[in-house]
């Protein structure tokens, strides 16, 4: 799934935490600038079955995290969400 509208100030430990109430989290990555290091503003977050993705989706769009309010929706080309 993707998550949007992410702080300067989150990184992948706060993303991954923020996320894991609601089920097995494998990775959660901030996509970060090559060349300035800064956060894009978004990051991907990866659970262990679609059923917590779509969990998460619903317990976290909209909810604040380090002042930023998220925007958050399943991945994948189709928009059934593959993660």
């Amino acid at each position: 799934m993707i998550a949007s509208v992410l702080s300067s100030t989150t990184t992948n430990d706060t993303l991954r935490q923020a996320f894991s109430d609601y089920g097995q989290v494998l990775d959660a990555i901030v996509m970060r600038d090559r060349d300035t290091g800064r956060s894009r503003g978004f990051g991907f977050v990866t659970f262990s079955s679609h059923s917590e993705a779509e969990a998460a989706v619903s317990g976290m769009n909209g909810k604040e995290l380090d002042g930023c309010k998220l925007k958050v929706k399943l991945s994948g080309s189709d928009g059934s969400g593959d993660e």
